[in-house]
């Protein structure tokens, strides 16, 4: 294994460091999500056309996946992943005040793309709070960062509806913009650990693509994020608004399904130490498609609380799970480039999501578009989680 010098288990303030970490982490994920409730209804009101929207939505998915590839490969190369992790904070702040300022929805589509290329830093984020951990504890780091993630956009969610009541839309946006930057101050104080640098090299980053074990989970990830991205941030608020929820009900919607996301990180996290990885994912796309059901079926907003909650908990069995399989048994060096090819596949899920699902609502109806999607995605789940169980055909990966 290559040596780094890095935070190790033995570092005294090692604890501090890793909570700094996470609050920085934490008040990133506020920064991109005090306004998402709201923000298809506001879209909404600039455009008559739900493939508009759903083209608005998906650029915070669209630049992710164009751009976190290329960043884990240039970490990889740099040493380095604070400045990067800084980047990303201040990109967060600024695609929200962008969006705060727009007088239409070219602007509102410009400040949403801004956002989903400070999301792409989410790569480097990981691996960093990796690297604070064994790396027989990748699945272990990654859980806990994905329940600091899940927990924080919970509360961001939860109060988009007062803050609207009380401000606007400008005032979410604007306090958004505000604590990206906060996010930078509280990470400061955490020293830089630097990583040999890895060399780009196109075969090595075609081996890493190639490999099973590092694509198959990016895929699957991608799955369900089309799936959250389709319903939960995409076209529930805007069938929920048209059966009479508030802009508060609308937070609470997507705050409870964040929330329920929670209970299913720490059910992961438990379960990955007692359970065969490969049921805990056939479980949550069984709870997923269970919820798209009830997404086409939702006559009142009961239904829509019960759909946000199956695809919540499924999604939160299954999105740290995959993550933590894809970069197992990848090489230290090469983790950045590894979670890069991750979240870049499954950010194609985030701009599939609400494109393809706009599209198909305008042709054949938010019903019928999520009962079809419930459908494809169970078979397409299943199939993944098929996939993954079959033996590899490399030899065993003894030497990551």
């Amino acid at each position: 294994m290559h040596k780094v010098r890095a935070l190790t288990s033995t570092t005294s303030p090692r604890s501090l460091y890793t909570a700094l970490t996470a609050g920085a982490v934490g008040l990133y994920w506020i920064s991109l999500y005090l306004y998402v409730p709201s923000l298809p209804v506001y879209a909404r009101s600039m455009t008559s056309e739900l493939a508009l929207v759903g083209a608005v939505l998906a650029q915070y998915g669209l630049w992710q996946a164009i751009i976190r590839l290329p960043l884990g490969i240039f970490s990889d190369w740099l040493g380095r992943r604070k400045p990067l992790i800084f980047l990303g904070f201040i990109l967060a702040g600024t695609g929200a005040w962008v969006m705060g300022r727009a007088g239409g929805i070219e602007g509102l589509m410009v400040g949403r793309a801004i956002t989903g290329l400070a999301a792409g830093s989410w790569v480097v984020m990981v691996v960093a709070f990796s690297s604070l951990f064994p790396p027989a504890e990748a699945v272990r780091a990654t859980v806990i960062l994905t329940l600091v993630n899940s927990t924080c956009r919970m509360l961001a969610t939860a109060v988009n509806g007062p803050l609207i009541d009380l401000g606007g839309f400008a005032l979410a946006f604007n306090l958004a913009a505000l604590v990206g930057l906060g996010a930078v101050l509280v990470y400061m104080p955490v020293p830089e650990a630097t990583f040999e640098r890895k060399k780009p090299s196109m075969r090595g980053t075609q081996e890493l693509v190639t490999r099973r074990d590092v694509l198959l989970p990016s895929l699957l990830n991608a799955l369900v994020q089309y799936i959250s991205w389709a319903t939960v941030f995409g076209f529930l608020p805007v069938l929920a608004k048209s059966l009479g929820a508030s802009d508060t009900i609308l937070g609470l919607m997507v705050s409870m399904n964040i929330g329920v996301g929670v209970l299913g990180n720490l059910a992961a996290g438990v379960l990955v130490r007692r359970m065969n990885l490969y049921i805990i994912l056939f479980l949550g796309f069984v709870l997923m498609a269970a919820g798209l059901i009830f997404s086409a079926l939702a006559s009142s907003l009961a239904w829509i609380f019960a759909a946000q909650f199956l695809i919540g908990f499924g999604g939160g069995l299954a999105y740290p799970t995959l993550m933590g399989m894809s970069i197992e048994h990848v090489d230290q060096p090469q983790r950045s480039t590894a979670m890069g090819l991750h979240q870049a596949v499954y950010g194609i899920g985030m701009f599939a999501g609400p494109w393809l699902s706009g599209i198909l609502a305008d042709r054949i109806g938010l019903s019928v578009m999520f009962a079809a999607t419930g459908i494809a995605s169970l078979a397409l789940g299943s199939l993944g989680v098929w996939a993954l169980m079959r033996p590899r055909n490399e030899p065993a990966q003894e030497d990551y």
